[in-house]
């Protein structure tokens, strides 16, 4: 009886990797017969059994036994109050499609609730990509506000600053932050938090129920230098100091301790919400940001994490 039961199990948890491929990753048949490494009438039999099984509605409603295996590890050891790990797809190792679509349940799940929330919204492209999956939705009782400034550099709009983008899909109340990420200098920086309306604006981010943000790395290819807030010298400083990661801005080193001087002197960012009072949620994937994953969870800086299979893996084997 035990082995059937684990038989059948197993087949769920390959009729769910299947249905994933399929609807998600955007695979056909015969890429998951490969992957999977099973004949292609057991792949299309596999993504039928998905669909009469009830697993797959659009979203992957069956979490797979490797996945929840992983999100217990890194609740375990990193003391998480939220974890959730979803299915790598081996060709695509660096997808952020995976991730994105489970952080739009999670912030969809918080939104649906009927009692007033406050939300804080980081930015960055996995959480732009999250808010692109959102269901428009008429939420006038909760309140989101930004964590960091909307300008970019050339006083343009932030492109992957996401609060525009909620705005659009949920009718609630939002506040944006009208600020650079990162202010030219600290007098500039403070200066500008010296406004009525900014203070406001990072007060009620500190009473956040729930936060989301992305976690940036400081390799080559930084976000922060691709996007122009800072250069590519400065990066080289944030390094030498032992930056090994940022969230909206704030730079820290491999043991999540935030790095003293240099650009964060200047981020305008309002500082994140207390991870002892409400749930903060990174939104990560990658093995370029596995140090600064780490490191974030290492120093709790953020209390839930949403990522896939390969980085679970390579954060639980860095540990």
């Amino acid at each position: 009886m035990a082995q059937r039961q684990e038989t059948t199990i197993n087949r769920l948890d390959d009729a769910a990797r299947a249905g994933w491929l399929y609807y998600v990753a955007g695979n056909n048949q015969e890429q998951i017969a490969r992957k999977l490494g099973v004949s292609r009438q057991t792949a299309q039999r596999l993504v039928s059994l998905s669909v009469s099984e009830g697993l797959v509605r659009v979203r992957l409603e069956h979490p797979i036994g490797r996945c929840m295996e992983l999100a217990e590890q890194l609740k375990t050891r990193y003391a998480l109050d939220f974890a959730e790990v979803v299915p790598t797809d081996p060709d695509a190792p660096g997808s952020i499609h995976g991730v994105a679509i489970a952080a739009a349940t999670q912030i969809e799940r918080w939104l649906r609730n009927d009692k007033p929330t406050v939300m804080a919204i980081g930015t960055g492209r996995t959480l732009k990509a999250a808010i692109e999956q959102l269901t428009p939705m008429e939420a006038p009782q909760h309140k989101i506000v930004s964590l960091t400034g909307s300008i970019a550099p050339d006083g343009s709009a932030a492109f992957y600053n996401v609060i525009f983008n909620i705005a659009e899909a949920v009718k609630a109340r939002s506040f944006p932050m009208p600020l650079p990420v990162i202010a030219s200098s600290a007098a500039e920086r403070d200066m500008l938090l010296s406004q009525p309306m900014i203070r406001e604006t990072h007060a009620l981010a500190q009473q956040a129920n729930v936060t989301f943000v992305g976690i940036g790395d400081l390799g080559p290819e930084a976000p922060l230098v691709m996007d122009g807030f800072i250069s590519a010298a400065e990066l080289k400083l944030l390094q030498k100091a032992g930056a090994v990661g940022e969230i909206v801005g704030w730079a820290f080193d491999a043991q999540g301790r935030f790095i003293d001087g240099l650009t964060n002197d200047r981020v305008a960012s309002a500082p994140l919400p207390s991870r002892e009072n409400s749930m903060v949620v990174a939104t990560a994937v990658g093995e370029k940001k596995v140090p600064g994953i780490r490191a974030a969870l290492t120093r709790r800086l953020v209390n839930g994490l949403i990522t896939d299979e390969a980085t679970a893996e390579a954060i639980l084997a860095a540990g």
